[in-house]
């Protein structure tokens, strides 16, 4: 870490007064973000409905062709929820919707919103068995499936527990054009014609602790696990995000290619565009090499951003017009610190509002001072604590207490939870427990534990470090595989690497591996003058053994994050992959192609590391 990355009481004070004509508003948002009024209605659906009324003919949702102002908008999610109502679902039953990212989605979100209904939004990659899993886990009512994933669907209509109300959107404009569903599904544009486009009692009757929706995310065992996201948890992202940090107008128009089962998308994006009842605009895919085009054509101020989603559109060939475009803000998480300034740059980005928090977790911050290279500020009760990676706990004092960090300093991002920081859980009550400590400072005290390891850099501010789960044990030192990355990034010549650790038979912890995409092919790559780089910026034992050449992009998740579990059960072998992998022997002083014979040799022991 550079010591220009610990923040000041000068650059704070520097900020100042780009933020005082945003301090009402910011000061809405800061009392939004701590509600704790439990007999308050609010929610989706509330904010929905005052948007509305703020800016009835402005726009709402845009996608492609389609432009729906904020009274058509709520007028169809109100017919979706009256109707919804009128087959008997009611306040506290969940609705499973997978849909891909269009008008559709958001539309039947809010009605569910609005009758207190609970949203499973189904990650709409999943298939076959993981499918079946989230699907019969949150035990839904009904189910709103696009045309787009009814034969994914229909694979394993015989495993859900749902039997009827399968409902069907057409994969166009539905408002236009219904479409004609298929056997055993009701036409949903169809079945709401007649309904009343009137707001519902019901949308008054949501509160703090009621659940919006359910967001899926990675289950240790492969699975993935149902977090409760409540309305409550909704209204503090949109006071923190939407009225404190991100700031848009009703003029505004904010971008996302994101996919709405993610929170980023569905939380962060969106309320960041109701907030001052401004424009949504969604793309049902995300293409680096249209994105600027459809930026420029809608004429957007702001996009969403996750993962590796920059990074993609940094790496695209420059052109004369990079800096045409209107976009002032930009808001997520995962701006890699070796392209956050050039991206800015580039594109002529004034504010990076990247920010930290989980679909789960109880602790938030943002970038609301704008500064670089930080996930920000956060305002609520949160510990970076010392954690001793080797026996995978965090370390405790003579009278049993944690003990937190330094300035500086790394560990475990704990937040606190409060009844203004509850943590909501999982749907499985063990899962719950586990994600807890208790008695950390002080007795019958409780927090979540994150599993990140977070850098404080001063002034509530902090830097994120890596994922416990992205560590590796290699010659006694634990080596962040998120600061590897950052260094191989810097190297010229290499566009994307990806590190994890790799057992070597008959040898202790895990040797570092690197899949690496070069912008040459490798015959003609500089390895020797990556190796003294190497050697220049990190310590022995963090230099990646090995290195997977990767010829193409890199696979991800539906939200841009590196897919390593793969990666990690292939690892050197040449028989599971037709990548070419150089490896880093023992005495040698750089990287050689590996054979099938070298390997067999690592793999009996001839190469002692």
């Amino acid at each position: 870490m550079s010591s220009a990355d610990i923040i000041t009481l000068p650059q704070i004070l520097s900020k100042v007064p780009e933020l005082v004509s945003n301090l009402p508003a910011m000061i809405k948002g800061s009392k939004m973000a701590k509600i704790t009024d439990t007999k308050k209605p609010l929610g989706l659906g509330v904010a929905i409905e005052e948007a509305t009324s703020k800016n009835p003919n402005g726009a709402a949702v845009i996608y492609q062709d389609t432009e729906l102002t904020y009274k058509q908008f709520n007028a169809w999610a109100n017919r979706i929820a009256d109707y919804l109502a009128s087959i008997g679902l009611k306040k506290g039953d969940t609705v499973a919707v997978n849909v891909e990212n269009r008008p559709e989605l958001l539309a039947s979100v809010v009605a569910c919103a609005k009758l207190g209904v609970c949203a499973a939004l189904i990650n709409t990659s999943q298939r076959g068995k993981v499918l079946i899993h989230s699907f019969n886990l949150v035990k839904p009512k009904a189910a709103i499936v696009g045309a787009e994933l009814v034969e994914t669907v229909e694979e394993v209509r015989g495993e859900l527990d749902l039997k009827d109300n399968f409902f069907f959107f057409a994969d166009q404009d539905t408002l236009e054009n219904p479409g004609e569903a298929p056997a055993g599904y009701k036409n949903l544009a169809t079945e709401i014609k007649d309904c009343s486009s009137e707001n519902p009692a019901s949308s008054r009757q949501t509160f703090l602790r009621d659940p919006l929706f359910y967001i899926y995310t990675s289950g240790t065992t492969g699975l993935p696990k149902a977090v409760v996201f409540n309305h409550g948890r909704w209204e503090k992202a949109y006071g923190g995000f939407g009225f404190s940090a991100v700031r848009l107008t009703k003029d505004d128009r904010i971008y996302t290619t994101l996919p709405f089962y993610h929170a980023t998308g569905m939380v962060i994006c969106w309320a960041s565009a109701i907030a001052h009842a401004g424009s949504l605009v969604i793309a049902r895919k995300f293409s680096a090499s249209g994105f600027w085009d459809d930026i420029r054509r809608h004429n957007c101020t702001a996009f969403g951003y996750v993962g590796e989603l920059c990074r993609y559109l940094h790496e695209q060939p420059e052109k004369p017009n990079d800096r045409d475009n209107q976009i002032h803000t930009i808001v997520g998480n995962g701006l890699r610190p070796s392209i956050w300034k050039d991206f800015k740059q580039r594109f002529g980005i004034e504010r990076v509002i990247e920010l930290y928090a989980s679909s789960e977790g109880n602790v938030a911050f943002t970038n609301v001072f704008n500064f670089d290279n930080t996930v920000g500020f956060s305002p609520v009760s949160y510990a970076i604590v010392k954690y001793d990676k080797e026996r995978d706990e965090p370390v405790r004092d003579k009278n049993g207490n944690m003990i937190k960090v330094g300035k500086g300093e790394s560990g475990l991002m704990l937040g606190e939870i409060t009844d203004k920081t509850p943590f909501d859980g999982y749907t499985d009550p063990e899962k719950t427990e586990k994600s807890i400590f208790r008695d950390v400072f002080k007795k019958g005290d409780a927090w979540f534990n994150t599993g990140d390891m977070m850098r404080d850099i001063g002034f509530r501010h902090a830097q994120f470090v890596d994922r416990l789960g992205d560590t590796f044990r290699w010659k006694g030192e634990n080596v962040s595989t998120t600061e590897v990355e950052q260094i191989l990034d810097g190297f010229d010549g290499i566009q994307e690497s990806v590190v994890y650790g790799v057992e070597i038979p008959n040898t202790n912890g895990r040797a570092g591996m690197a899949q690496v995409r070069l912008n040459c092919p490798h015959g003609e790559f500089d390895f020797k003058g990556l190796c003294a780089y190497l050697k220049r910026e990190l310590p022995a034992y963090a230099i990646p053994v090995f290195l997977r050449i990767n010829e193409q992009a890199m696979e991800t998740t539906g939200t841009f994050k590196h897919q390593k579990n793969k990666l990690k059960e292939q690892k050197y072998d040449l028989s599971q992959q037709d990548n070419a992998v150089y490896a880093l022997l023992p005495k040698e002083d750089c990287y050689q192609q590996l054979d099938a014979e070298t390997q067999k040799g690592i793999d009996s022991g001839e190469y002692r590391f």
